[in-house]
């Protein structure tokens, strides 16, 4: 019994050192140059690891919202959401010079970490097609035919992916989701290229839709900085491994009904 009470004592210890997350000066320099954490994040009609929805007041909510409030509180810093239509418009944002952002939340491809700097996994999904109820389509490997036009996301892990394992299909890269989910309703595209997390939400809204079997990619969604701050993502991995043990990441995901599994501790997508 004293052996147990002083683990549990010791567990309380180390998470309540998680949660404090401190950073000297130079990283808090490097982390927010301008005194107010900057974290961008995709926002869409659907959910998921990586995207966030628009609420009816205009604010974003979300997983990655989550985590960037999490952030700036453990850093006592103030925060600034800066919304985008993708995760290539994330990633080119964060590219720029000077980033548009100080810290981030994607999905990880080596052309994109190849542009940004990648922490951990927090969260590893599947990337799938959603189709028509009277689509031939029944796997995602029944997208690599002749005539099958695919829509996705432009710059996105997602369409590249897609891309790579169906070259026989027609692809439709779109400026944003709702501009994907709009071509889809009006028939010009027969199948979406999404997480499948995202898709399961926007089944709600097209009558009659359906998620094929199988999928054509695997992917984790990690914390990312701009390149050439490593102060700033040690930092990030420390937060992002604390948030994944103390279990901010979890309710971060129960809180927009995502039930998928938060990434293994040191969890790291190939080509981060």
């Amino acid at each position: 019994m004293r052996r147990r009470t002083l683990l549990a004592a010791t567990g309380g210890l180390l998470a309540t050192r998680a949660a404090a997350q401190p950073a000297d000066a130079a990283t808090r320099a490097e982390l927010a140059p301008s005194g107010t954490l900057r974290v961008g994040i995709g926002v869409g009609p659907a959910a998921s690891a990586f995207w966030a929805l628009r609420q009816p007041d205009g604010s974003p909510r979300g997983v990655t919202v989550t985590l960037a409030e999490e952030a700036a509180r453990r850093l006592g810093l103030p925060l600034q959401v800066v919304a985008f239509p993708s995760s290539g418009a994330v990633t080119e944002a964060g590219a720029s010079a000077p980033p548009g952002w100080d810290l981030s939340f994607m999905p990880v491809d080596a052309e994109r970490a190849a542009r940004v700097a990648f922490g951990p996994d927090y969260y590893l999904s599947v990337s799938t097609y959603l189709v028509a109820g009277n689509s031939p389509l029944r796997h995602a490997d029944d997208a690599n035919r002749d005539g099958v036009r695919v829509g996705g996301v432009a710059g996105t892990t997602t369409l590249r992916a897609a891309q790579r394992a169906h070259p026989r299909a027609t692809f439709v890269a779109t400026a944003g989701l709702d501009e994907m989910v709009a071509k889809f309703q009006a028939g010009e595209v027969d199948a979406v290229a999404l997480g499948r997390e995202s898709l399961e939400s926007l089944l709600p809204r097209l009558s009659g839709a359906r998620i094929v079997d199988g999928h054509f990619h695997a992917l984790g969604t990690a914390v990312a900085v701009p390149r050439g701050r490593p102060l700033a993502l040690a930092w990030a991995t420390a937060f992002i491994e604390a948030a994944k043990a103390d279990g901010t990441v979890r309710r971060a995901l129960d809180g927009v009904g995502i039930g998928g599994p938060v990434a293994p501790a040191g969890s790291r997508t190939a080509g981060a």
